[in-house]
């Protein structure tokens, strides 16, 4: 299957699919779709000066030469108020200050490790209604820990995982590796013999004069052993000693510190819904959105799956709202260009993630993205700062000018003065320290 790792032998392949059909193929189709989907955010700027450009000059233009035309005046008294009229109407503080907002807030953001790709990406971010996460890699730290050890009665739960450790210990299986881990002795491989790993089932191996039987539940019943339920959900690795049942090992993937906590301040920032959808099993995804106070989740999804679902999630949210999607490997791609706003995991985000992702997390931490909805609402609540400020003062100096009552001196002012005052306001968006 496209992206898996041989770890325990040799593999005798039959080609059945062209490349055409294969999964990796279908992955980069699905990409390639999805960013034709994907809306940009135009910039305010370009749709305003479309209009406000040429308005400006034609008044201007009218102002200087109709009134004396008409007797009203002395032509170079009027042509002032058009020359005066045309300064203070020069977009300096819109043209400057509103990019330099933005380039702020990417810069603020980045000082928290949060790679923003776009200044529109910040505008996007800013109306999150809905947040989209992967699980494994994105909420889970994607590598398996022992999170428990249960032994039958009369029995010393360290005997159980230090047999399971010997049975495992010639095994390179990602399972094996995390019993190894959590197993603090000294591994004496003078006392292992006869070790047969049986794919799909598990390991047997004789260790003294014992023989250790450590698998899942097809293991035990194919030696006629006895074994029982977890309540714990995870990957349950059931131990046998001389064919009887001495316990089991409960492994899982292990959430993230801060991941309850991310769920949490994203509610706080006011993100309406949080979903979850992964590939896992449903018990699994079940008991991780239930830890984490996820509002929902889809279990047992393909990577088409995966575009499918966020398709009826975006028809979900309001005309005003976005939904974001956060993930980090392969089979995320095509859901973070197809999502509003795509965020990765960096650290150990897979690149094709990191390719398609509009912000990228550097550190893995999931609480940084409501750090980065707040930094990215900061960056446009002074953006429209600006953008009121500098329109309000230039309109009330537009109409003194017009009246002959503003004289060039105010209009200097409603020019640079407007712009300075407003460059000083978007360096505030640097300023992330309390976010």
């Amino acid at each position: 299957f496209s992206g898996c790792v041989n770890l325990t032998g040799v593999l005798t392949i039959r080609t059945t699919k062209p490349f055409g059909e294969s999964t990796v193929s279908r992955i980069l189709e699905l990409v390639e779709n999805a960013s034709e989907k994907k809306a940009r955010t135009e910039n305010f700027i370009t749709r305003f000066a479309r209009y406000y450009t040429p308005i400006v000059v034609i008044v201007a233009l009218i102002l200087a030469v109709v009134p004396p035309l008409l007797g009203a005046g002395a032509w170079s008294d009027w042509i002032l108020r058009g020359l005066t009229f045309l300064v203070v109407s020069c977009p300096c503080a819109l043209v400057i200050s509103v990019p330099l907002s933005f380039f702020g807030g990417i810069g603020g953001a980045s000082k928290c490790g949060i790679l923003v790709k776009g200044a529109n990406y910040l505008e996007t971010l800013a109306k999150a209604e809905t947040v989209v996460f992967d699980k494994t890699g994105t909420l889970t730290n994607g590598t398996f820990n022992v999170v428990a050890v249960h032994a039958e009665a009369d029995v010393d739960p360290d005997l159980v995982l230090s047999f399971a450790a010997y049975a495992e210990t010639y095994s390179d299986h990602p399972i094996a590796l995390s019993v190894k881990a959590a197993y603090t002795g000294e591994i004496d491989r003078a006392r292992i013999k006869d070790v047969k790993e049986e794919s799909g089932h598990g390991v047997r191996a004789q260790v003294d004069e014992h023989i250790i039987a450590v698998g899942n539940e097809k293991l035990m019943m194919a030696d006629n052993i006895a074994w029982h339920e977890c309540e714990l959900t995870g990957t349950i690795l059931h131990v046998s000693l001389d064919g009887s049942y001495i316990g089991h090992i409960v492994i899982a993937d292990v959430v993230k510190d801060d991941a309850a906590e991310a769920i949490a301040s994203l509610k706080a920032a006011g993100v309406k819904r949080t979903v979850m959808l992964t590939g896992d099993r449903e018990d699994v995804a079940r008991a991780v959105a239930e830890k984490l106070g996820i509002d929902e989740y889809r279990a047992s999804l393909l990577p088409q799956n995966k575009v499918e679902e966020v398709e009826r999630l975006i028809s979900g949210t309001s005309s005003k709202g976005t939904l974001a999607f956060v993930g980090d490997g392969i089979n995320d791609a095509p859901v973070l260009t197809r999502a509003d706003i795509g965020i990765a995991m960096g650290a150990m985000g897979s690149d094709a993630a990191i390719e398609a992702a509009d912000i990228v997390l550097m550190d893995d931490k999931p609480s940084n993205i409501a750090r980065a909805i707040r930094i990215a609402r900061k960056t446009m609540s002074i953006a429209w700062q600006n953008i009121i400020f500098a329109l309000g003062v230039k309109l009330i100096v537009l109409i003194l000018a017009a009246l002959g009552i503003a004289n060039m001196w105010l209009a200097v002012f409603a020019d640079v003065g407007v712009a300075i005052i407003a460059i000083l306001n978007a360096m505030r968006c640097m300023s992330v320290k309390n976010i």
